[in-house]
């Protein structure tokens, strides 16, 4: 009985471990392109820098309480059923669609993070939820600057 206990345990570890993978991934593969758009199309230091502050705070969260050789040993990316999933990630029309559609994903990536991690660690969870906010700040404070961009295609 007690073997079937852990082993149900390990299995709900390793499903969090993929989650929280393939969540780090969205994130700051999204905050990656925004910090692009902000460095190289807007010219704004300020964003730029922000961004690339969550990046690393992100990197910070996770070496503390995740070791890479685990989230790693958990990542399933050929069996992943949403990995051929793209309807609509093909459409963009310019770089303010670029940028709106990535910093969705960090905002969502990062909530799933907090969510997630109160299963493991509830102080990263707090740390994830403060990067979402932080997120929210940067994007309002950004919108009008990438809403007035033109279309560039």
């Amino acid at each position: 009985m007690r073997s079937l206990k852990k082993s149900s345990g390990t299995l709900r570890n390793k499903n969090i471990y993929r989650i929280i993978d393939a969540n780090l991934n969205r994130a700051k593969e999204g905050l990656r392109v925004c910090e692009e758009i902000t460095r190289f199309i807007l010219n704004n230091r300020r964003f730029t820098a922000g961004l690339k502050g969550i990046r690393h705070e992100i990197d910070g969260i996770i070496k503390k309480v995740y070791p890479a050789c685990a989230l790693l040993k958990e990542r399933n990316s050929n069996g992943d059923v949403g990995r051929l999933n793209f309807q609509g990630e093909l459409k963009r029309s310019d770089y303010k669609d670029i940028y709106l559609a990535n910093i969705q994903r960090v905002k969502e990536s990062l909530r799933v993070l907090e969510e997630f991690s109160k299963l493991i660690d509830a102080m990263s969870a707090l740390s994830f939820k403060h990067l979402r906010y932080k997120v929210y700040a940067i994007e309002k404070d950004s919108f009008r600057k990438i809403s007035s961009l033109s279309d560039f295609r």
